[in-house]
C-alpha cells in the first residue's frame, strides 16, 4: 500500500497542525485545515485516503461536513474528533457514515490505529 494521504480538519489551528506533523513523522502524508468550508474545496480536487474531522467549528461543522461529503465521497473514510460533551454529536455522525471517532484531548497512537483499521492498512504496513 502507497502511503496514505489524510486531510485533517480542525478550527484548533495548533491541534490541527501538530497533528498533520507528528502524522508526517510517522510517514503519512497529511494536510491540516481549519475550516469546513476549505476542507470541502480540497476534497473536490484532490484524493484523501482518510478525513480526521472536527465535530465542532464555527461555519461549516463536522455534520454538515458529513453530509456533503457522504453525497460526493460515500466511501470516504472519516474519523470525527469531538470534545468533552460533544460524544451526542459523535454518535450522531456514526449514523451519518463516519468510520469511528475520537475524544480531545488526542492520542496519536490512537489515531494512527484508526486510520489502519478504517483503510485495511495493517500496522506493519508502512503508511
Amino acid at each position: 500500500m502507497g502511503r496514505l494521504r489524510i486531510l485533517i480538519v480542525d478550527d484548533e489551528e495548533d491541534l490541527a497542525f501538530t497533528m498533520a506533523e507528528r502524522l508526517i513523522l510517522r510517514g503519512f502524508r497529511c494536510e491540516a485545515m481549519t475550516n469546513g468550508i476549505d476542507a470541502l474545496k480540497a476534497l473536490s480536487e484532490e484524493h484523501f485516503d482518510v478525513l480526521v474531522l472536527d465535530v465542532k467549528m464555527p461555519g461549516i461543522d463536522g455534520l454538515q461536513m458529513m453530509t456533503e461529503i457522504r453525497q460526493t465521497h460515500p466511501d470516504l473514510p472519516v474519523i470525527l474528533i469531538t470534545g468533552h460533551g460533544s460524544a451526542a454529536d459523535a454518535e450522531r455522525g456514526m449514523r451519518a457514515g463516519a468510520f469511528d471517532y475520537i475524544m480531545k484531548p488526542i492520542d496519536i497512537e490512537r489515531v494512527i490505529q484508526m486510520i489502519h483499521a478504517s483503510t485495511g492498512a495493517k500496522k506493519d504496513e508502512k503508511p
